[in-house]
């Protein structure tokens, strides 16, 4: 006896979380969304020790499909794999994060938006709004989340075919934090020969609080970067729209504060002054290009002043851990990729148990 024949239509939820109070907003936000329910919501709970359990975040109308699973805290991609293999028979995954809200319309629009899906859709993103101050300019961190509202494939919100998921190995596990995961994932798709659309679903992405030292502990990101030219190749910042960033720039001035420092030492002075010299006019024209489009209150000012100094560094270190750490990691093989599209990759197959 053949299985049943699962609706094409039909999708699966899967939110990872660190247990945020956002979480109970998006879950109560996707309970209210007018149009066809989830057959089921994952929510990996990825903190590595958890000791309050998350199921008082589920609204009562969605309790009855949704389960909570450990993620082990082993990072959103991890925990992303964790809730597709959770996610049932559904061919349809929407991804969500714990802090973005769904729109009204939310389940509707996603529903116009599967039943436009060509055979060769993979995945379909959703379109994210985050809001800002209106009485005043942003600041730094509030336009670099501004930034995800232009950001391609992002899994903010994006929904992904399962059997596209399945064929590619879903999820490189190797990143670690919530950033380029999302672009190795589509860019590997792309290689395979799957398309990527846009959806009409809408999605808000608040900004959330952050301390005054969140722009310095995000510099680790350069070491995923290091991470997906060795497997994407130079060219990646392009092939996925992303912005090629200021690392030559924060290289540049490292370097130049480290001369310094070394002609200070050895005694060659004229070296010294003129490579501090680099150092202070690199670090006051990063500061200046922060600290302009913003408020410019004196928190912000004081902010920028102190992270301007250390993101350098802090970029420059993470940079070289990347290279030492991913220094062996094989390159993607497009051509080995598309030949496999049409089978479920080995990998996912054991982590999905099939």
């Amino acid at each position: 006896m053949s299985a049943p024949r699962v609706p094409s239509g039909e999708y699966a939820v899967v939110v990872p979380t660190l247990g945020r109070p956002s979480l109970g907003a998006c879950l109560r936000a996707l309970a209210e969304a007018e149009g066809p329910r989830p057959v089921r919501v994952v929510v990996v709970d990825d903190r590595p020790d958890p000791d309050v359990p998350l199921t008082a975040a589920v609204p009562p109308s969605l309790r009855s499909r949704t389960v909570v699973v450990p993620g082990g805290g082993r990072g959103p991609a991890a925990a992303r794999n964790t809730g597709l293999r959770a996610a049932g028979d559904a061919p349809w995954i929407a991804f969500l994060d714990d802090d973005v809200v769904p729109g009204p319309t939310w389940a509707d629009d996603l529903a116009l938006d599967l039943a436009g899906a060509s055979v060769a859709t993979a995945g379909i993103s959703a379109r994210i709004e985050v809001p800002l101050p209106r009485d005043r300019p942003p600041t730094d961190w509030e336009r670099g989340t501004a930034a995800l509202a232009d950001a391609r494939w992002i899994t903010a919100d994006m929904v992904y075919r399962r059997r596209a998921l399945e064929a590619v190995g879903g999820f490189d596990e190797r990143f670690r934090r919530a950033f380029r995961e999302d672009a190795d994932l589509a860019l590997r798709l792309l290689d395979a020969g799957w398309t990527l659309a846009e959806g009409r679903r809408t999605t808000t992405h608040p900004v959330r609080p952050a301390g005054p030292w969140v722009s310095v502990r995000t510099q680790a990101g350069n070491a995923d970067d290091v991470l997906m030219t060795r497997l994407h190749g130079r060219c990646w910042w392009r092939r996925a729209g992303a912005p090629r960033g200021r690392l030559p720039l924060h290289l540049a001035v490292t370097a130049a504060g480290l001369a310094a420092v070394a002609g200070a030492v050895s005694g060659r002075r004229r070296t010294a002054v003129v490579c501090a010299a680099g150092w202070l006019a690199g670090t006051a024209e990063f500061a200046l290009a922060r600290i302009l489009p913003g408020p410019r209150t004196r928190d912000e000012i004081l902010t920028m002043l102190l992270t301007s100094t250390l993101i350098p560094p802090t970029a420059t270190w993470h940079w070289l851990r990347g290279q030492l750490v991913h220094h062996a990691a094989p390159p993607h093989d497009r051509r080995r990729s598309r030949a496999a599209s049409r089978e479920p990759h080995p990998a996912i197959s054991e982590r999905l148990g099939s």
